[in-house]
């Protein structure tokens, strides 16, 4: 799919970078419920996408020190156990941060992933199609998925 981490890398910043307007919105434009966001505010939006990005920081952090990562290894098991539950914990957990907390989560993770998947090696990265495809479906596809989210949030922020 990608021939370097540079290549990926650059289309995962390029995609995530709209979701960085939803750090412009105020506390309250922040709290607001979307009906058509499927209910969620900009806090739930941002904590959703952030705690996966975490995730992959996680996994990134371990493939950088070694061949398998145990976290995405566990989080797979949980999914398989009780998939949407998960998201469920997340927008919990994420949800009872402070907004500063949240933002600072926010503004530090993105790159700190990044920068983690410039040191793991591409043959636990770029160059293994099953690590490739996580992830690509962690960040870009996940991206994607819920850029109506966001395009629904910022609208209703006016």
């Amino acid at each position: 799919m990608y021939l370097s981490a540079l290549e990926f890398l650059e289309e995962e910043r390029e995609s995530w970078r709209p979701f960085e307007a939803l750090l412009e919105l105020t506390d309250e434009q922040l709290a607001q419920p979307v009906a058509a966001a499927h209910g969620w505010s900009g806090r739930d939006l941002l904590g959703h996408m952030v705690a996966w990005q975490s995730h992959a920081l996680d996994v990134a952090r371990e493939l950088a020190v070694g061949e398998t990562s145990a976290s995405r290894e566990a989080l797979a098991r949980d999914w398989d156990a009780r998939a949407d539950d998960v998201n469920d914990d997340f927008l919990a957990s994420w949800g009872a941060l402070e907004v500063a907390e949240l933002r600072r989560r926010a503004e530090s993770i993105p790159g700190e992933l990044r920068g983690t998947l410039t040191v793991v090696p591409e043959s636990r990265f770029i160059k293994h199609a099953d690590q490739e495809t996580f992830f690509v479906e962690e960040t870009i596809e996940h991206y994607e998925d819920h850029l109506s989210d966001l395009h629904s949030i910022l609208e209703a922020a006016g």
